[in-house]
């Protein structure tokens, strides 16, 4: 059966040879490595492996998505024919499996060949195998921290970046060959990886770590990610900065993290840890997702108006300062809770006299509906003419009054130039 899984391999490795050999290339101004004669050198027919073909396909496969100019010159059929081959490659290995076992050990995984399909079950044998060699060539030439604390410039590292970028192209197609229910297994393996190229300076390199993030997230469920969801963030939060290229793959990362935690939220809302944990770290990924809550509002703002007249304290002053975060990065656009935030401020603001933390409850109140009243004007006139002649407001009144100025500089100090509506 090992020998014909070997014949198998070289028929279907002398097309992909033949084919990459007559394809044109010429190496980029400047940049001492041929990825062409590297490719080639994987698909020797005297000493031609699993793992060295696979790469190959993996590689020239990716080249098809790719915006990297080390892979332009891969013609899309060579692309589509690397992909194919693997797929071939799948299927005879998976006979060879069931031949011999219907369970098989990969590493530390232990996979029932039965509920595995034909063509992911050679790519899932090779992740074990293949992550880590990945992972250790990214990392070869990331910038070096280690050294007296001083970094090391990328233009001296001693191991081209194209060797990292193709790496990373093959990393995110292999994980790319397997889904959900299966993806989840090889967490463990999938997420060092996809951070290490996170971590990496090329932005080519850190895209394609994103994103093997994103098709991660969508392909496993919560239990699985749960205990990365902290690693991850801090990755995502380090990358906002980043280059445009990736800018759209860290966003959706954040989307997606907004939305299993808000799924973990919603079943346990009474859940003080969680909830105060919650919302001490969720500021850099408010702020990097920016207009973008807006479409998270139905979820977040149910949320918030339970947790405002929670009996703890510092419950109550976390969520304020969340909401006035959001309020400045959203100015609430066109959001239907504009007139229940008001009320739900103005109760809070009369619950806070028996709390005590009362003057910071109530001056962070304050300081939100300022912003409300800034950002929506009329709106927050119709919302806030029921509460105006609350004799239980005359503190509320004087109060509003002399935080105004104030408030009005920093509002400034954000570009915002609108008067402020009058009470």
């Amino acid at each position: 059966m090992l020998k014909s899984l070997n014949e198998e391999l070289l028929l279907l490795s002398r097309p992909i040879r033949e084919s990459l050999s007559k394809a044109p290339y010429t190496p980029p101004e400047g940049s001492s490595v041929s990825v062409k004669s590297m490719l080639l050198s994987l698909l020797s027919d005297s000493q031609l492996e699993i793992r060295d073909f696979s790469l190959c396909c993996a590689a020239l496969a990716s080249a098809s998505e790719s915006t990297y100019n080390q892979l332009f010159w891969v013609p899309n059929s060579l692309s589509l024919a690397a992909a194919s081959a693997f797929k071939d490659l799948s299927k005879a290995y998976a006979t060879m499996a069931y031949g011999n076992h219907d369970l098989i050990k990969f590493g530390e995984l232990d996979l029932d060949f039965k509920s595995l399909p034909n063509d992911k079950i050679l790519a899932i044998h090779l992740i074990p195998l293949l992550l880590p060699l990945l992972k250790d060539t990214i990392k070869e030439s990331a910038i070096d921290k280690s050294i007296d604390g001083h970094e090391i410039s990328a233009a001296s590292a001693s191991v081209p970046v194209a060797y990292a970028i193709i790496a990373a192209y093959q990393f995110r197609w292999f994980i790319s060959q397997v889904d959900y229910p299966h993806l989840g297994k090889v967490c463990s393996l999938v997420i060092p990886c996809a951070l290490t190229a996170l971590d990496h300076w090329s932005s080519e390199v850190k895209g394609q770590g994103m994103i093997s993030l994103i098709y991660l997230a969508k392909n496993v469920n919560a239990a699985e990610i749960g205990w990365y969801e902290d690693v991850i963030l801090d990755a995502c939060c380090q990358n906002i900065a980043s280059d445009d290229e990736i800018w759209e793959c860290v966003v959706q990362m954040y989307e997606k993290l907004l939305n299993e935690m808000l799924s973990h939220l919603e079943r346990q809302p009474r859940n003080k840890e969680r909830r105060v944990a919650w919302l001490q770290h969720i500021e850099p990924l408010f702020n990097g997702l920016g207009l973008i809550l807006l479409s998270h509002f139905r979820r977040l703002f149910p949320l918030f108006f339970r947790w405002m007249h929670a009996d703890d304290d510092r419950t109550v002053l976390l969520v304020l300062e969340r909401i006035k975060t959001i309020v400045k990065l959203t100015w609430i656009r066109n959001s239907p809770y504009i007139e229940r935030l008001v009320d739900e401020l103005v109760s809070l603001f009369k619950e806070a006299a028996l709390k005590i933390a009362r003057e910071e409850i109530r001056k962070l109140v304050l300081q939100t509906i300022i912003l409300i009243q800034q950002s929506k004007g009329s709106q927050f006139k119709t919302a806030w003419d029921k509460h105006k002649d609350d004799p239980d407001l005359t503190i509320f009144h004087h109060s509003l009054i002399e935080q105004q100025p104030a408030m009005v500089v920093q509002l400034g100090n954000l570009g915002v130039t609108d008067k402020v509506v009058a009470m």
